[in-house]
């Protein structure tokens, strides 16, 4: 089954296009500079995302892992003010290793302490896919940021100057733009590394909030359609050119305690996410970490995340912002 996809180009002059990509044929739309404008453009017209970009002019074909390889792909999603892209995230919502759910239960039924990350997880087992028009356990929520804090496909990943650490996070994200009514629009999927500090967040839960205000890397293509309910990938991490750790992750709602559409009830709830004209990148969490094996990553450290059907990978490199003063002064 083929599955189509968007994404943006930049050339070298910085100018943009959109590519639709079809199992591995893939072209330029003509008359379209973002994947935000042809959403836009569909939400106007009543149309699918597919049916809009179906009907651009067909422009040159292309060889989207070329372009990659050149940098010339970027995120699949931006907005012309950053600050009407709104990075979000759910956590405890995969089901993780079926001796990991096991241990819980256990601890539940037998009376032992349960923290309040087992009984958020236990909670959403329970109530995280609730039927079409009942209302279903809410998920852990969490804010990243705005658009500024989305990087490329390779580019680099930047803990801040004070962070404890910078980990990988792969998983899906799910895009989405918002309507003049204030409807909230799913445009697809893009593979991500959600990036957090992990070892800030494991000397405190409630340090939560703090470990995941980082930046987070997009892969280039956003699927269009519906997401295969199973999805196998792999995240990887390569220091000096050579794997230092593998593990393969999994996600879609086969590998998932809460359904997508109970992720999305919990966001857009709240009227300050539908708000129009806004973008959002909601990051639906992931089971697999590097750190939970016991790496500590190091600047220079390459994160890979691979995952079919999306056809092109992640790589990012890990760095570290420089030193700064912080100061506030009365005014």
């Amino acid at each position: 089954m083929n599955h189509l996809r968007l994404l943006q180009r930049r050339g070298a002059d910085g100018a943009r296009s959109v590519i639709l990509a079809d199992g591995d044929a893939a072209h330029l739309l003509q008359g379209v500079s973002s994947i935000r404008e042809l959403a836009l453009r569909a939400v106007a017209a009543g149309h699918s995302l597919a049916d809009e970009a179906q009907a651009c002019g067909t422009g040159e074909t292309v060889d989207i892992t070329a372009e990659l390889e050149a940098g010339r792909l970027i995120a699949p999603i931006d907005h012309d003010d950053p600050a009407h892209l709104l990075l979000t995230g759910t956590g405890l919502t995969h089901l993780g290793s079926a001796a990991g759910r096991d241990k819980m239960h256990k601890a539940a039924a037998s009376g032992e302490h349960v923290t309040d990350s087992m009984r958020m997880f236990l909670e959403g087992l329970e109530g995280g896919k609730p039927a079409p028009g009942s209302e279903g356990q809410q998920p852990e929520w969490f804010y990243k940021g705005d658009g500024t804090q989305i990087v490329g496909p390779r580019d680099a990943l930047q803990m801040p100057f004070f962070a404890k650490d910078g980990g990988e996070e792969p998983e899906l994200a799910g895009i989405y733009i918002i309507g003049e009514d204030g409807t909230a629009y799913r445009l697809g999927f893009a593979l991500a590394n959600e990036f957090s500090d992990h070892v800030t967040e494991r000397h405190n839960y409630l340090w939560l909030a703090h470990s995941k205000l980082r930046q987070a890397a997009l892969g280039p293509e956003l699927l269009i359609g519906e997401l295969p309910d199973r999805v196998e990938g792999t995240s990887r991490i390569l220091r000096n050119g050579e794997v230092l750790w593998e593990k393969p992750f999994l996600s879609g709602e086969a590998n998932m305690s809460h359904s997508i559409a109970n992720l999305e009830q919990h966001h857009f709830k709240y009227d300050l996410f539908c708000r129009p004209g806004d973008v959002h990148v909601h990051f639906y969490g992931t089971a697999t970490l590097s750190f939970s094996d016991g790496i500590t990553t190091q600047e220079g450290d390459v994160f890979e995340i691979a995952a079919p059907p999306f056809a092109l990978a992640l790589a990012n490199p890990l760095s570290r912002a420089p030193q700064r003063a912080v100061a506030v002064k009365a005014l």
